[in-house]
């Protein structure tokens, strides 16, 4: 039986919907008054909002494409793939923890591009509730991997950090999408450099933890983040991409990673009791590459900047700088005649 610790957790759990339901009102509104607009208007939403000059081409890139997949950008995608995935990772044990882990992974790939319900292709799995050329709202959810304390000297002793999920709204703003092979009038320059996409990321997500026997809340997120993907550099196939974050968090969250209860205090780990805020920054590269036409890899990145956070002075809290790093590989066996209607 899944139980959950709710005493704490409802009213929280009340405001995340509060806000949630405001948002959606909010967004919907925009969204009708979008649908208002003369063609003119409709028009000049496709263009950039932000302009890299007169020189700089305007690619045609869908709201929902991700440019880091097996098909080339001017391709229909397919409405299911299916197939298998793996790699070998290296990440921190938890924020600010001066201690990594090297681990690997053979996962199922799977991907569905249903014009509501998503799954895979660079997104996780998520619910789209509003979407149009330059925006778009849905509800997602994330993951990351258990810590073992047994493994961690700073919390051995301690309970251990289990299985993490997050689930919640995202809205994402497209900021520009360029073709740098084509002038602003839409004339090919000769150029070998390829298409580009600017996006601005909000995410705010209620926190879980699990050992698969019970559930437990731990808080709420919030996530800015900015990011750029890019495919065609001097080959069609090649692609990366660069984001920067940065994650704000409640109490609840930085006690699940920096608090120390007494009875787990020692001398050289004194008693904490951990406050909200801010947590860290990322910066994360990563690029992709064809290997066969239904084989492709991936090696990518990130550092991770925890130098300004609310929780320094914990005994928990090891470095301000930590990094990770990771090359993988996802080979797709099927893909549906069916296409994407997006």
């Amino acid at each position: 039986m899944i139980l959950l610790d709710t005493h704490p957790f409802l009213p929280k759990l009340s405001v995340f919907f509060g806000l949630l339901t405001s948002m959606l009102i909010f967004t919907s509104v925009a969204y009708s008054a979008e649908e208002t607009k003369n063609a003119q208007d409709k028009e000049k939403e496709k263009d950039n909002r932000i302009s890299l000059g007169d020189g700089i081409g305007k690619a045609d890139i869908p709201m929902e494409r991700s440019l880091t997949g097996f098909d080339n950008i001017s391709e229909t995608l397919s409405l299911w793939e299916f197939g298998a995935g793996g790699g070998a990772f290296y990440n921190p044990k938890y924020p600010a923890s001066s201690e990594g882990r090297v681990f690997g992974l053979v996962l199922p790939f799977v991907v569905y591009r249903g014009e509501t319900f998503r799954i895979g292709d660079g997104g996780g799995a998520r619910a789209v509730l509003i979407e149009n050329e330059t925006f778009e709202v849905d509800f997602s959810f994330g993951a990351a991997l258990p810590s073992d304390s047994e493994d961690n000297s700073a919390r051995e002793g301690m309970p251990e950090l289990d299985f993490l999920g997050e689930i919640g709204p995202q809205m994402i703003f497209m900021l520009g999408k360029y073709d740098f092979d084509k002038n602003a009038k839409g004339e090919n320059i000769g150029t070998n450099i390829g298409k580009g996409r600017l996006d601005f990321r909000l995410q705010a997500r209620a926190v879980f933890s699990t050992d698969f026997s019970d559930i437990n809340a731990r808080g709420f997120i919030f996530e800015p983040q900015i990011s750029y993907q890019h495919r065609g550099f001097k080959h069609e196939d090649t692609a990366f991409n660069i984001s920067f974050g940065a994650v704000f968090a409640t109490e609840q969250t930085h006690d699940y990673f920096y608090e120390v209860r007494p009875e787990f205090a020692t001398a050289a780990r004194p008693a904490y009791d951990a406050k909200a805020g801010y947590l860290g920054s990322e910066l994360s590269l990563g690029v992709s590459f064809r290997v066969s036409e239904d084989i492709r890899a991936f090696i990518g990145g990130s550092a991770q900047f925890h130098s300004l956070a609310a929780n320094k002075d914990s005994p928990l809290f090891e470095k301000e700088v930590t990094y990770s790093i990771g090359a993988a590989f996802v080979w797709r066996f099927y893909k549906s005649q069916a296409k994407a209607k997006w």
